[in-house]
C-alpha cells in the first residue's frame, strides 16, 4: 500500500496516476478525497490531527506528502510544523518511508541561476523560512529517530488541468480569454517551470527506488527556460492571438496587495522575477535517464487539454 497525503491537488492527482505502475493499492488521503483510479482507496483525514494521520498511514510502505496549504504565511507558520510532525511520527510508528514533495523557497535568493540540490539554504522570505524549518525537522528525524525519507523538489509548476499555477494565472488563462497576459517585475529574465506530469512520474519513481532515500532530488525540468517575454509569445503563438502583456512592477504589486490578499502574499516572492530563475535537475536526469518534457510540448499539451477560451 502506498498513500498520498494531501491527495487531490495538481501533483497529488498526477501522482495517483503514476503510482499505478508500482502498486495496485493506492490510498488517497485528504479531508475530501476523490478517486483518480477505480480501485483507489479513499481515506478521510485532517493532517493537523495526529490520530487521523496515524490511521491514514497505518499499513503503508511509502507515504507521499503532497499537501498544499492556502497561500498565507500565518497559515503556513501555524499548520505546517504540526502537519510535518504528525506525518513523521506516523511514518516512524508504522515503519513507512516518507517522500516529501517540496518547492525551492528555502534556497538562497541572491542567485537563482542553475539551482542545484547543493544550493545554500538561506531563505529570502517568511514562507521560505517555514519550508527550511520543515526540511530541518525531516533530516533531524532521519538522523536521530530512524526515519526513512527523501525530498523531491521542483520549481514553479505547470501542466494539464492545473488551475492555480503562476504561469496559468498570469499568462495562459488571460490569453485564452482574449485578455492581456501579466508578468511580474521584468519579462527579460528566464524562468523555469516544472511540468506536473514529469514531476509526478519522477516522484513515483523515487518513492519506489530504495537507494533514493536519504537524498534530496530536483525533479526533471527542461533546460534553457524561456524569458517572461518568450513564455508569453509562445503561448500566444499556440493560441493564434497577439502576445499582449502587462508588466506588474514591485510598486504596483504593493498597491494591489492593499486590496488583494494573494498579491500581498506574493510580494515577498518577487525576488524570483528580478533575475534568472533556472532550475537544474541534472542529478535526477543522469541517474534515471529521464528526459523532461520540452516547454513547447508542455504548452501544446495544456492547450490541447482545454478548449481555448475556457478558464
Amino acid at each position: 500500500m502506498q498513500a498520498i497525503l494531501g491527495a487531490g491537488g495538481a501533483i497529488g492527482t498526477e501522482l495517483a496516476k503514476a503510482l499505478r505502475i508500482y502498486s495496485p493499492d493506492i490510498r488517497l488521503v485528504s479531508r475530501n478525497p476523490k478517486r483518480v483510479g477505480p480501485d483507489d482507496q479513499l481515506f478521510v483525514a485532517d493532517l493537523r490531527q495526529a490520530d487521523q494521520v496515524s490511521a491514514a498511514v497505518k499499513g503503508t510502505e511509502v507515504v507521499y506528502l503532497t499537501a498544499g496549504l492556502p497561500y498565507d504565511y500565518k497559515v503556513w507558520q501555524r499548520d505546517w510544523p504540526v502537519i510535518i510532525k504528525n506525518v513523521i511520527d506516523a511514518c516512524i510508528t508504522h515503519h513507512s518511508r516518507l517522500v516529501f514533495f517540496d518547492n525551492i523557497y528555502m534556497y538562497d535568493g541572491d542567485n537563482l541561476n542553475q539551482i542545484m540540490e547543493t544550493h545554500r539554504i538561506d531563505p529570502s522570505s517568511r514562507k521560505g523560512k517555514v519550508r527550511a524549518e520543515l526540511i530541518r525537522i525531516i533530516w533531524d528525524a532521519v538522523k536521530t529517530r530512524g526515519l526513512s525519507a527523501l525530498i523531491a523538489r521542483c520549481a514553479d509548476f505547470y501542466g494539464p488541468g492545473v488551475n492555480n499555477s503562476v504561469l496559468g494565472e498570469m499568462v495562459i488563462k488571460p490569453l485564452k480569454q482574449g485578455k492581456t497576459a501579466n508578468w511580474l517585475v521584468s519579462d527579460h529574465y528566464r524562468h523555469s517551470f516544472t511540468y506536473t506530469v514529469d514531476a509526478a512520474s519522477a516522484t513515483a519513481l523515487l518513492g519506489n527506488c530504495p537507494e533514493a532515500f536519504g537524498h534530496t532530488w530536483h525533479l526533471p525540468t527542461a533546460k534553457n527556460p524561456p524569458s517572461g517575454r518568450e513564455w508569453i509569445e509562445m503561448v500566444a503563438t499556440e493560441l493564434g492571438v497577439k502576445p499582449r502583456k502587462r508588466i506588474v512592477g514591485k510598486t504596483m504589486t504593493s498597491l494591489l496587495g492593499l486590496f488583494m490578499p494573494v498579491m500581498r502574499e506574493s510580494r515577498e516572492m518577487l525576488y524570483q522575477y528580478d533575475k534568472d530563475y533556472v532550475f537544474n535537475s541534472d542529478k535526477f536526469e543522469k541517474r534515471f535517464a529521464f528526459q523532461p518534457t520540452s516547454y513547447e510540448d508542455g504548452i501544446k499539451e495544456i492547450l490541447r487539454s482545454e478548449p481555448p477560451g475556457l478558464s
